[in-house]
């Protein structure tokens, strides 16, 4: 609807000018004819006035044109009329140069103002929204360039610093072999927890790419909400416990709605892993579900670090981090709520993140599936 309005008002806007014109031109062509016929009436009444004597030059002239009045009276019409419409088609025509050259500076010179006649200045003042949308646009693709180029500086960082772990207590392991068994057990440990970091680093990778160079595709089927958000929360006890963190679930059972279960349990998921990681020690987690009007609404909270308004706004922005500071344990691609969101969207759905106090909520609004369909 708002799309629709928005074209009637540019039409409307372009419409009066091109009203004007018409109008300008449609005046003059009947101004012009009326005078047209106003001089020939005076002209016949100054010509009645007169006496006129056989052999006058003007005489035979004037009996002449009579004779032949549709012709030259035609020829008049046209005569006038395609000066008019020479005037008048010059006009817009002139306008569409000065609106072609103003274009050309949308790509070629962006700082230069535009300018055209107050006539089409409707038409300036959309050029030079279209212009700060471009550079709008340009600036954001800018940053999300240096952000992943940022990115892939910090993951190759993060991939070399277990890697070299990695190697260093698996060397460690062949060069003595007499370590007791408790040491090798503990160096094992070490090296495997750094092999699982590995391998989650290089599957950021792999979402950077998927992320970029795919497009997300759905394979829905009717399955309860209910039970794919119990069966998710319940994968995530081993890492509540270490923080002795606990669930407080409120879900009202038997919530069906038409989804992708694998890729809806992968934008809980991150939301689980993410109110886990930036809870404080020993408090709980609500995830609660509610049907109200045709829609399941899901929400995660957790009590944590208030997050500022302005971080706020950009949590589903592809690469951003929350930390600037990055941490081995928390530092992600800054890819899972971008992806998140864009899952949800694909749903028919909507994601949103306040930070009420000292906590962070996130907000899922999916449709749900009608009991007969």
């Amino acid at each position: 609807m708002s799309k629709l309005k928005d074209r009637l008002s540019g039409w409307g806007r372009h419409g009066r000018l091109a009203s004007r014109l018409l109008a300008g031109y449609l005046l003059s062509l009947a101004a012009y004819v009326a005078a047209l016929f106003f001089c020939l009436a005076a002209a016949w009444t100054w010509c009645h006035s007169r006496i006129w004597y056989a052999g006058d030059p003007l005489y035979e002239f004037l009996c002449f044109i009579a004779d032949n009045l549709p012709f030259f009276l035609g020829l008049a019409i046209l005569l006038g009329g395609t000066a008019i419409s020479f005037f008048f088609l010059r006009k817009p025509l002139g306008y569409l140069d000065r609106v072609v050259a103003a274009a050309g500076q949308l790509t070629e010179n962006l700082d230069a103002p535009i300018s055209l006649p107050p006539a089409i200045a409707d038409v300036q003042l959309e050029l030079e929204a279209v212009r700060t949308r471009a550079l709008q646009a340009n600036l954001a693709a800018k940053e999300a360039e240096q952000r992943k180029n940022d990115l892939v500086v910090y993951l190759a960082h993060d991939l070399k610093t277990p890697l070299t772990s990695v190697i260093g207590y698996l060397t460690l392991l062949r060069d003595e072999p007499e370590l007791s068994p408790a040491f090798r057990a503990r160096y094992t440990g070490v090296a495997l927890e750094k092999a699982e970091r590995l391998e989650e680093l290089i599957n950021e990778f792999f979402d950077i790419t998927r992320f970029n160079l795919t497009e997300i595709s759905l394979e829905k089927e009717r399955l309860s909400l209910t039970r794919l958000l119990e069966q998710t929360a319940s994968e995530f006890e081993p890492a509540m416990r270490e923080k002795a963190l606990r669930w407080r679930l409120d879900l009202e059972p038997e919530v069906e709605i038409l989804c992708d279960g694998e890729k809806l349990s992968r934008v809980f998921d991150n939301l689980f892993r993410n109110a886990v990681s930036y809870s404080y020690p020993g408090t709980e987690i609500a995830l609660t579900l509610k049907k109200t009007a045709g829609r399941a609404l899901v929400t995660v909270q957790n009590s944590g670090r208030n997050i500022p308004p302005d971080k706020l706004a950009r949590l589903f922005e592809q690469f951003f981090r929350l930390d600037s500071a990055r941490t081995s344990a928390t530092g992600g691609a800054g890819l899972g709520l971008a992806i998140a969101k864009e899952l949800v969207e694909k749903h028919g759905g909507s994601i949103r993140a306040e930070s009420p106090g000292e906590s962070v909520r996130f907000t899922v609004e999916l449709p749900v599936t009608s009991s007969n369909s």
